[in-house]
């Protein structure tokens, strides 16, 4: 792989803006409703967001002054003078009336009616929900830490959450949030987004075992590390696995006619080739204990 090396100090905040906005991506959309002293409301989304605790609970985004003429955005004046916010999660219903908030009206204009959201009474926070999202996060805001003085620089706005509603719809039989329901957007980079579907979801199953830990790539034979026919994500699944099938689990499956009709289809010289290509099928298929088996055999 030929790399490009570029010097952070050699861009402009518009050429590093466009490679880490691509590179560092997707990037989940905080949809954020916060309300100012005089009690005038703003509805702004940041992709400078994400989850950094759980107990406390805390969410963190990042508003950035403005790249052009370092102004700061509403949202940031708000939560200085009310420290409290609602974090909407957005879906993919919602995507094109948020990115409707994200233009900048004047101050005091409120983008819930100016997109076509509707406010909905907060519990413990003064600012509103937007009914539309089907998880709300009511949070208060313990401190706002700026990263820079010129246009550019982010303002961490760190969110403890106190109070979440979610809506019934989005939730599997044992009241979990179903991903397969919640068809979640991210932001890219530039014009770009992505959505989260059913289609384009995969599971990454946990080491077995009762240590819970993989033995990892560093622990295979030779001929298993460096095969010309696993990738990387196939030896990834691999090192998961904490025990080596035994000499005679091996034996055995050697034995099934799944195993003695390619042995026997097969000369010794390229029988290696044709185990891993039959140890990469099992992978493909979950098979991975028997993956296991054939690489040993």
């Amino acid at each position: 792989m030929k790399l490009r090396t570029i010097d952070a100090s050699s861009l402009t905040p518009a050429e590093m803006q466009v490679y880490l906005h691509y590179a560092i991506a997707p990037r989940p959309i905080c949809f954020v409703s916060t309300i100012d002293k005089n009690g005038e409301v703003n509805l702004s989304p940041f992709s400078f967001f994400n989850v950094f605790s759980i107990n406390p609970p805390i969410c963190v985004f990042s508003p950035t002054s403005r790249a052009r003429d370092n102004t700061t955005k509403h949202t940031l004046e708000n939560v200085l003078e009310v420290p409290e916010c609602v974090i909407n999660i957005v879906n993919y219903d919602m995507v094109q009336q948020t990115y409707l908030t994200s233009l900048d009206y004047k101050k005091g204009v409120n983008e819930f009616p100016k997109a076509g959201f509707t406010e909905l009474a907060s519990e413990t926070v003064k600012p509103p929900r937007v009914a539309e999202s089907t998880v709300q996060l009511e949070c208060v805001v313990n401190d706002v830490i700026s990263l820079g003085k010129n246009g550019g620089a982010g303002n961490l706005v760190i969110a403890e959450v106190k109070r979440i509603h979610i809506s019934e719809a989005i939730l599997d039989a044992n009241g979990k949030i179903d991903p397969h329901k919640i068809d979640l957007v991210a932001r890219l980079g530039g014009d770009w987004y992505c959505r989260v579907t059913s289609d384009n979801l995969f599971k990454i199953s946990k080491p077995t075992g009762s240590a819970g830990i993989g033995m990892g790539v560093d622990a295979f034979p030779k001929q298993v590390k460096y095969s010309k026919v696993l990738t990387g994500n196939n030896l990834g699944v691999l090192g998961l696995v904490e025990t080596l099938p035994s000499d005679e689990e091996v034996r055995a499956f050697g034995r099934t006619d799944e195993m003695k009709e390619l042995v026997d289809a097969t000369i010794s010289d390229s029988r290696t080739l044709h185990l891993h290509l039959k140890a990469k099928q099992l992978l493909d298929n979950g098979r991975v204990m028997d993956a296991w088996k054939v690489l040993l055999m």
